[in-house]
């Protein structure tokens, strides 16, 4: 009795927290999903009309707005991101002096907040402060930077601030990666007569292929979910500009009473996360087995 009891002492301790999150998570992600199929607006309302608020979703302008800033944020935020962030990690595997402290400078802005981050660079691109102000006040009185404040350009803004953000993240796990490759093999392809472009390009950089894929769908996750950094550097504007769907769901789930097609675009951004993490999971759980 006593060893069954400590067998499950484990078990019992864990359950509290283990109910919590399940109900917290997965009980949530289904009140919105039912949500998403009522004509809830300011007040949660069981009365059920099918998929007319993802009808109205689709219909509304914003929302298609908000879809082409996502795919034109993800896109270059993640191949900016993945390409400075293994250009870093190559400079810091050549065993440069100071790794230590340039590898902490590199990923200070993640030890930052979203909030933080969009605030500093909303100073930062400012024409009336940043940018702009400084180069004036260095003589060059006609040059301009007004993304910020600019409809086309405000959504290159956010990649700016999210690559700086993010790089540094994504240069830790090139260079671990980078760390975990033998070196004999390295030294063969050199004393094959391989140029150091070549051993990277046809040796080590197909062997991190799971790295690569490892920072695909972290960055992904991150793009799709971005909130904080819009709101504190754009607020979505000009306009509604550079909304991104997170932003497009708070402002009609709160702000404008629409709690339906507020849970309906939260559906939509869940059906994109897991398409990005279900092949993942996929592709690590196929490995394992083999």
């Amino acid at each position: 009795m006593f060893k069954y009891l400590e067998n499950q002492l484990p078990k019992l301790v864990m359950a509290p927290t283990a109910i919590a999150m399940f109900v917290c998570m997965y009980g949530f992600i289904a009140w919105t999903v039912g949500l998403s199929f009522t004509k809830s607006r300011m007040m949660p309302q069981w009365d059920f009309v099918g998929l007319m608020q993802y009808e109205k979703l689709f219909a509304n302008p914003r929302w298609m707005v908000a879809l082409d800033n996502l795919w034109i944020f993800t896109f270059l935020f993640i191949v900016i991101s993945l390409f400075l962030g293994l250009m870093l990690a190559i400079f810091l595997d050549r065993n440069v002096r100071a790794e230590g402290a340039l590898r902490t400078i590199y990923l200070y802005p993640m030890a930052i907040s979203f909030v933080v981050t969009g605030t500093a660079w909303k100073w930062i691109l400012n024409p009336g402060l940043g940018i702009e102000k400084l180069v004036r006040d260095l003589g060059f009185t006609d040059f301009e930077f007004r993304w910020l404040v600019d409809q086309d350009m405000a959504i290159y803004t956010i990649v700016i601030a999210a690559v700086w953000q993010s790089s540094g993240f994504v240069m830790a796990m090139f260079l671990a990666g980078l760390r975990g490759i033998d070196d004999n093999l390295i030294k063969a392809a050199q004393i094959d007569g391989a140029s150091t472009t070549r051993t990277y390009w046809h040796i080590i950089l197909p062997m991190m292929k799971p790295v690569f894929f490892g920072a695909i769908v972290v960055l992904s996750h991150i793009a799709i979910k971005s909130f904080d950094l819009v709101q504190a550097l754009t607020g979505g504007g000009p306009g509604y500009a550079s909304d991104l769907p997170a932003n497009f769901m708070y402002t009609f789930a709160f702000n404008r009473a629409q709690m339906g097609v507020g849970a309906a675009s939260a559906v939509i951004m869940l059906c994109g996360v897991l398409a990005i993490l279900v092949p993942y999971l996929y592709s690590e759980l196929r490995s394992d087995k083999q």
